[in-house]
């Protein structure tokens, strides 16, 4: 992402303008737009002119236009796929990058589009994107200094294999993007010995065509490239991708998979499985710095926790709060999803959670939900915590209900200590 422009002032109103530059930019964008947000970007207008005769003209003309967001869509990059070669009626599909739909109210008037009219902008790689906000508040703010970090890019490329699958991912800070999905059929041996090994060299074939499209593997900022599978079969692809490189002298290849090429087993040939693949000794060892391992780690350890300890780990707005409030959280798990409120109010709630735990010198881990992860997190309500010394709920709750009732008490003879002087 690149920062175009930036003014925000002393009370935390202002807008920054934003040139995204891959997916991963997008994702940030979608996460930075809020309902009620003003947003200014290129759009495309259909205007229509009537003639003197009567007649009308229409015509496509480019404008910027300013919106007052009503609702964000994002819409994440198509993986293309390659079916079996074989089959006459089979496709092979493009790829198609993320994309953004805002729509909202025209707010700044202009010859193309009046005051108070509907528009939707789709939002575009390497087109400006200016945000307007009344309040910047801490996680929007580290969320624009965090993608304009240069160097960011994939990770961890990933081969998930099945016997005539193959699923071509790449795992960035944010995003687990599905690049690629290859399906060939594989006679069985017990039919045919030596058509079971042709359908296995086709595969192998065509495997490595889409590994050299869709796997940047020369790439500076990949650290590890997995190869995946509940089998025999990583063994094969791994073989099979060294000699054909060999053969073809693509010495790039070679090295990047000699030097960064693991072998996992997984319980099954699909993507969920790259949880396995993260929580793996080798693995997390070469990725313990990286945000996404980080997460996968941080969420293992409270599933451990809450079998082991269940006062140690609590989950739910409600209960993580009242941990917050004793001050006894270490680690807080939050989602992305939650900053997505709709309800101003409900994203200012989880901003004061997360500033709170921050400021008691407590870790606070932000879960992309385009993670695997960060998905198993929205199913636990989306934020969890993992506390420094144990706390028994329902102890807390009975002297929650306490302090609330010893408060109304209070106030009710404060009240009518005040009738009474005023009789």
């Amino acid at each position: 992402m690149k920062l175009v422009g930036k003014y925000i002032n002393k009370e935390g109103s202002g807008y920054v303008t934003l040139r995204p530059e891959d997916d991963e930019d997008m994702w940030h964008l979608y996460n930075l737009i809020q309902e009620g947000d003003q947003v200014r970007a290129p759009a495309i207008r259909r205007v229509q002119n009537v003639t003197a005769t009567g007649s009308t003209d229409s015509h496509r003309v480019r404008t910027s236009l300013t919106l007052v967001v009503t609702h964000v869509e994002f819409t994440p990059a198509i993986t293309s796929s390659t079916a079996d070669t074989t089959n006459p009626n089979s496709t092979t599909s493009a790829d198609v990058t993320a994309s953004i739909q805002i729509s909202g109210r025209v707010a700044v008037e202009n010859q193309h589009a009046r005051m108070g009219a509907y528009h939707t902008l789709d939002i575009e790689v390497n087109r400006d994107v200016r945000i307007i906000k009344d309040q910047w508040d801490s996680i929007a703010l580290n969320r624009v200094e965090e993608s304009c970090v240069p160097g960011r890019g994939a990770e961890v490329a990933a081969v998930v294999c099945g016997e005539g699958t193959a699923a071509f991912v790449l795992l960035s800070e944010h995003l687990t993007t599905i690049r690629h999905r290859l399906t060939s059929s594989i006679p069985r041996k017990t039919s045919s010995s030596s058509m079971h090994e042709k359908g296995l060299t086709r595969f192998y074939s065509q495997l490595y065509d889409a590994f050299l499209r869709h796997i940047p593997y020369a790439s500076p900022t990949i650290k590890v490239i997995v190869f995946a599978s509940p089998g025999w079969i990583r063994d094969s692809v791994y073989d099979y991708i060294v000699k054909e490189s060999e053969r073809t002298g693509n010495k790039a290849l070679l090295r990047a998979v000699r030097e960064k090429g693991v072998k996992i087993h997984v319980s099954s040939p699909h993507v969920h499985s790259l949880v396995e693949v993260l929580k793996s000794p080798v693995i997390a060892a070469q990725l313990k710095e990286t945000k996404f391992a980080k997460e996968g780690i941080t969420l293992d350890r409270f599933f451990k926790m809450l079998g082991s300890d269940e006062m140690r780990a609590w989950y739910g707005p409600d209960h993580v709060a009242l941990a917050i409030d004793r001050g006894a959280v270490g680690t807080l798990l939050i989602s992305d999803q939650l900053f997505r409120a709709s309800d101003p109010a409900e994203r200012k709630k989880y901003v004061g959670l997360v500033e709170a735990v921050k400021e008691k010198g407590g870790e606070v881990i932000i879960f992309s939900s385009m993670h695997e992860s960060g998905q198993q997190l929205n199913q636990l309500t989306g934020i969890a915590a993992i506390l420094t010394f144990p706390l028994d709920v329902e102890v807390v709750e009975a002297e929650e209900r306490e302090a609330r009732e010893a408060e109304g008490e209070e106030r009710r003879r404060a009240e009518a200590e005040a009738a009474g002087n005023k009789s």
